[in-house]
């Protein structure tokens, strides 16, 4: 190994003064200095990977952060060292490390630094916890995941939480607009003053106006008395406008002059009024669609795009499943004696071969039907079919009835995985049969690859 070349001892002082965890890094990725807060938040979890608890001068970045050999672009990752060293500029990245506190969700943010003779001989990398999610793991709270989809939305996120951007949520119903909606409020600079929802989907058009905008005494039969609205109730903090797509045309563009002048009247007012927030808007229907039908404002939907993030839905997130379920299980425990509940290796294997098309909230739905299923502490594939079989409508309900077929006919296909994914016997028969690939099996017989190869193991096969 090289030796190790002796970084200026200003910059070593300059960061060792910082709050974050700063290191400086050659561009062989390894550590010349690291600061106390480093240190501390990564001594002990590299501790394992040899030297002394808080030694990691000397070691690389990625075997003290990931416990990996080879660096995070060569394991598929986006590296912030190799992006600076192509780039020659600042880069941002989001990863999992390994911190002492065990896995955490961690922001990076690395900066070339020039030496005398113009050259790059050094990195800067300082290293934030994200408080929205901080640890990828089961936890009470937050955004639970580690998924590459998952990763991608989080990563957005981070981006754009400090900032002033009006952010669009896009999503199918039940993949969390709401939880992102938060994380994107408590990464602000507002996340001292309240994050006020709206929801237009249920707001009666007679009243939106002045739900939103608040009313003045009189102002209205019933108004006994003035009151303040929803934006005056977020002024200095976030406005979240869930469902914004069903906001009905005509009161669309009393939204956009909020949006473009920071002003607002109360219903039976002159008075003009300023509020300063942030809006975050979310929506399940496809807003561009809209706007070509002449059903949404243009300059609204582009007033509310700014930073536009889309959140996967749970079929693109399979390797959350699991996390997601534990998670989940802790909530929705049958009370008023909470169990501890864990899942069966053949339990979750069924959980990760269903479609879920209502996303996390069916699968929440799914967990607590089994949770109460479930006597012991212990949940089963038998649970869980069980559960499953609790939402599958009437066979003879399902006949004829036009539009209700496919969703019908879905749910009897997914039965039937469920069915040839709990049979042994007719697994090991079709492993038997099959001549082609693992992953050509998967799609055959239903289910993830992920999912046969963790049944493939619990029978030896």
């Amino acid at each position: 190994m090289p030796r190790l070349p002796t970084p200026p001892a200003e910059l070593v002082s300059f960061l060792e003064g910082l709050p974050d965890p700063h290191i400086l890094l050659d561009d062989r990725y390894r550590i010349l200095a690291a600061n106390g807060a480093y240190r501390r938040q990564f001594g002990a979890a590299g501790a394992t990977e040899g030297g002394a608890e808080g030694s990691v001068v000397g070691r690389t970045c990625h075997a003290v952060s990931h416990h990996a050999s080879v660096p995070c672009d060569q394991a598929g990752e986006s590296c912030p060292l190799a992006q600076a060293r192509a780039s020659g500029q600042r880069e941002r990245v989001l990863h999992v490390h390994h911190t002492a506190q065990g896995e955490e969700y961690v922001q990076i943010e690395l900066a070339p630094v020039a030496g005398a003779d113009g050259t790059t001989g050094f990195f800067v990398e300082k290293m934030v916890p994200l408080p929205v999610a901080a640890q990828p793991v089961p936890s009470a709270q937050g955004l639970i995941g580690r998924s590459p989809a998952f990763q991608k939305m989080l990563g957005l996120v981070a981006r754009v939480a400090s900032s002033r951007a009006a952010v669009l949520l896009l999503g199918e119903s039940g993949t969390g607009k709401e939880l992102v909606a938060h994380a994107v409020h408590q990464g602000s600079l507002r996340a001292r003053r309240a994050l006020v929802p709206v929801d237009c989907s249920s707001l009666p058009e007679a009243l939106f106006e002045s739900e939103l905008f608040g009313h003045e005494k009189g102002a209205f039969t019933g108004a006994a008395q003035a009151r303040p609205g929803l934006v005056e109730a977020a002024d200095g903090g976030t406005l979240f406008l869930d469902e914004v797509g069903d906001i009905p045309l005509p009161l669309q563009v009393k939204l956009l002059r909020l949006l473009e002048t920071g002003t607002y009247r109360r219903v039976g007012s002159t008075e003009l009024r300023h509020a300063d927030l942030r809006v975050v808007s979310a929506t399940h229907r496809n807003l561009q669609h809209m706007v070509a039908a002449g059903r949404f404002r243009e300059d609204l939907y582009y007033r509310l795009s700014t930073f536009p993030i889309h959140l996967p839905p749970l079929r693109e997130r399979q390797g959350d499943i699991a996390l997601l379920a534990r998670a989940l299980l802790e909530r929705v425990a049958p009370r008023p004696q909470p169990r501890a509940l864990q899942l069966s290796g053949a339990a979750l294997a069924l959980l990760e071969a269903q479609p879920y098309p209502g996303n996390v909230r069916e699968l929440r739905n799914l967990l607590e039907r089994t949770a109460l299923l479930c006597d012991g502490d212990t949940i089963g594939a038998e649970h869980v079919q069980q559960a499953l079989a609790c939402g599958l409508p009437p066979l003879a309900g399902a006949v004829g009835e036009g539009a209700g077929e496919p969703r019908a006919s879905a749910a009897l296909a997914g039965s039937s995985r469920q069915r040839r994914l709990l049979d042994d016997e007719a697994l090991q028969q079709a492993l038997a049969a099959h001549q082609g690939s693992r992953a050509a099996l998967a799609r055959q017989l239903g289910i993830s690859e992920r999912s046969l190869y963790r049944r493939l193991k619990a029978l030896g096969a």
